[in-house]
């Protein structure tokens, strides 16, 4: 089976542009959805290429990439929202009317509004931190306010700082993964998303437009998520720290909340065996 960057690399054009997604495993087998996360330098591919060759022998493995974050063709509007709808969009144009789902951070928070939103696309969904409120921990939590720093004024140092706080493992912040981190980052398409995500300024913005608005925060409405649900966490993460797994798993019907040991944000890359087996269980259910 290939699962190499080359082999599975694929391109769908739209009426908004070319969305760029990487696909491994049998065309006939079951659909999985792997959405990514946020922040600097990051895609689909350096989000789950670690763990392709696991699923892609269970599923037909689909990892988008979300318009704005230097690979696919960047989208107008919020990126969150963008996400969502490429989302949908994406499983269109292929045909897939419903698929299990697996959102790292951001992703999980697409994944989860998607199946607040159109529950018919969503068969179960799995979560890699980032979905709830901050409860006891402060927010901004440390990681955001480190990604808040770069968003403000990139450099390589900052860079730095942020991926050793998305880990409990120091050492698997590399020169290699720093130097793929660093030229990406500096997409302008990738710079944008950053700053109208994370910035100070739109930050701020963001606060004061959900303390007037009459729109509910999204996780104030997942009790209308009807598909199984796993919310995974790693108890070291300094981005979504596990206090914020307590909303999710109290408010999903049918969620089930599994943390894992010495881990930070990155479960699937931190505790990738004991990663793949729970998601692989929980699928097969």
């Amino acid at each position: 089976m290939d699962v190499t960057y080359e082999g599975t690399k694929r391109e769908l054009t739209t009426d908004k542009g070319v969305l760029r997604y990487h696909e491994a495993g049998d065309p006939d087998a079951p659909p999985l959805l792997l959405l990514h996360g946020s922040g600097p330098g990051v895609t689909g591919w350096r989000n789950y290429r670690g763990n392709l060759g696991f699923f892609a022998q269970t599923h037909r493995c689909l990892v988008l990439e979300f318009p704005g974050f230097g690979v696919s063709d960047p989208w107008e509007g919020m990126p969150v929202l963008t996400a969502g709808s490429s989302v949908t969009r994406f499983m269109d144009a292929l045909g897939i009317e419903s698929a299990p789902m697996i959102g790292n951070s951001m992703g999980g928070v697409v994944g989860v509004n998607l199946a607040i939103k159109k529950p018919e696309r969503v068969a179960k969904l799995v979560t890699i931190g980032g979905v709830g409120p901050n409860l006891f921990s402060p927010s901004p939590s440390e990681g955001l306010r480190l990604l808040q720093e770069f968003a403000d004024a990139p450099d390589r140092d900052k860079l730095v700082r942020w991926l050793n706080a998305m880990v409990y493992d120091r050492s698997l912040v590399t020169d290699e993964l720093i130097e793929e981190r660093w030229e990406v980052a500096l997409n302008p398409d990738a710079l944008k998303t950053a700053r109208a995500m994370y910035g100070s300024a739109s930050f701020e913005m963001q606060q004061q437009f959900l303390a007037q608005a009459d729109i509910p925060p999204y996780w104030a409405l997942m009790h209308k998520i009807s598909c199984p649900t796993l919310l995974t966490w790693g108890r070291d993460d300094r981005v979504s720290p596990p206090d914020m797994a307590l909303a999710p798993m109290r408010l999903i019907p049918d969620a089930e909340l599994h943390v894992f040991p010495k881990c930070g944000h990155w479960v699937m890359i931190e505790a990738k065996q004991a990663f793949e087996a729970t998601v692989a269980a929980f699928l097969a259910r």
